[in-house]
């Protein structure tokens, strides 16, 4: 969706995730089982490959002059909550990038994954992935160790005579998506390339990319109703007691004025404030039933019950960006997708007598979180909805990305 936003046609989609290709297959045209996708024409709907991206022949592509690869591999061989077992995982799907950028030689390339490959205990192969993106097209030995192909590598490189259709510059960008206007702190990595024979200015397109427009020190000064944006004026119905538990840990200094926007909270979310949308109806007790209410017209906005507080589970709070949405690990759906009201009752075991209400966030909110539009629908249960969204890349965050790509390779083509 991010890549499409910024002016891309889709031309093919895979998926291996069962509820998840159900969900993309109101954007798409499935292929057959045992078929061959096609080259869609411009206003036709991108076929859709359901299955193991490692059976997907993708060379059909390469002479369709493709803009963008786009895509994730899967993470948990990287992600601090899976097994971290990192290159000796089966799960991890980097050499399929490899071979299908080998495939389609395409202009750029987005890639997006988990902070963790930044880790330490990463960091050798990390690099390493980074040299495979900038010659894809030397191939590791079947038997051969990622050190062996690295130490090739490295030796290429140096070297002046790869052909730059098939070399690759690249960059890796950690991001908050806090940063790029998403309310949800969410840490990722980044990686882009281009291919070398666009001479793309790659410093430029850096520099672009990490010219964010929001912080948190803007959302600090806004709530202490310094500058032009008054926090509470945008939210004049939160209780007093919210507004002095939440001022009441902000730093006693104000920060300086850095002339950006806010970062965007969970409650800006839920009212509509981070899409010119409108307010989310209330999740009341009596609707914590499981139920499809259809309230205001809105999908998946469903009460869940017996959500619970505990170690390692702590809530979201409204007054900030939402905790990254995660894919349903950890026992909760969904992760820690509990939210805290602007509801309390009295609790004499509080240290101030309050105790304040909360509950599980509904699969539209965290799809606000994660700036799904409202007309996006989910299929399958609750569980696997979270799970597609905490496995997606905030629609806002991509996008940004997405159009930096487009704005360097049209600055690089128009030069020649």
């Amino acid at each position: 969706m991010a890549v499409q936003n910024a002016g891309f046609r889709p031309l093919l989609f895979n998926e291996f995730a069962k509820r998840a290709c159900e969900t993309l297959a109101a954007k798409a045209d499935r292929v057959p089982e045992g078929g061959r996708p096609w080259i869609p024409e411009p206003g036709q709907r991108p076929p859709l490959v359901g299955g193991d991206v490692q059976n997907l022949d993708m060379s059909y592509l390469g002479e369709a002059g493709v803009d963008v690869l786009a895509g994730g591999p899967p993470c948990q061989p990287f992600s601090l909550g899976g097994i971290a077992k990192g290159d000796e995982d089966k799960r991890n799907m980097f050499p399929q990038m490899f071979r299908a950028i080998r495939q389609i030689q395409p202009k750029a390339v987005i890639c997006e994954n988990v902070r963790g490959l930044l880790r330490q205990s990463f960091a050798p192969y990390f690099e390493y992935i980074l040299r495979e993106l900038e010659l894809p097209f030397e191939e590791r030995e079947p038997r051969s160790t990622w050190q062996e192909h690295d130490a090739t590598l490295r030796e290429r490189i140096g070297q002046a005579d790869a052909d730059p259709k098939k070399r690759y510059v690249v960059r890796s960008i950690p991001v908050n998506a806090a940063d790029y206007g998403v309310p949800q702190v969410r840490h990722r990595v980044i990686i882009v390339a281009f291919r070398s024979d666009l001479a793309v200015d790659i410093d430029a397109f850096e520099d672009s990319v990490k010219r964010t427009e929001y912080s948190e020190s803007a959302l600090i000064r806004s709530m202490l109703g310094l500058g032009e944006d008054d926090y509470w004026a945008r939210h004049p119905g939160v209780p007093d007691h919210v507004k002095q538990r939440v001022l009441a840990r902000l730093p006693k200094t104000p920060p300086m004025d850095d002339g950006k926007k806010p970062w965007r909270t969970l409650r800006d979310a839920i009212v509509g404030a981070c899409a010119g949308g409108e307010a989310l109806p209330a999740i009341t007790d009596d609707l914590l039933d499981r139920t499809e209410h259809g309230l205001g017209g809105y999908t998946d906005h469903i009460g869940w019950p017996d959500a619970r507080i505990y170690d390692g589970h702590t809530p979201n709070e409204l007054d900030r960006p939402a905790k990254t949405v995660k894919a349903g690990v950890h026992g909760v759906p969904g992760g820690e997708s509990v939210v805290l009201l602007d509801e309390r009752v009295p609790d004499k075991s509080a240290p101030d007598g309050w105790t304040y209400k909360h509950r599980y966030m509904t699969v539209r909110e965290t799809a606000r979180v994660m700036t799904f539009p409202d007309n996006w629908k989910l299929k399958g249960p609750r569980g696997e909805q979270m799970r597609q969204l905490g496995n997606a890349v905030p629609v806002l965050l991509g996008e940004v990305f997405a159009r930096s790509v487009a704005a360097a390779l049209d600055k690089a083509e128009g030069a020649k």
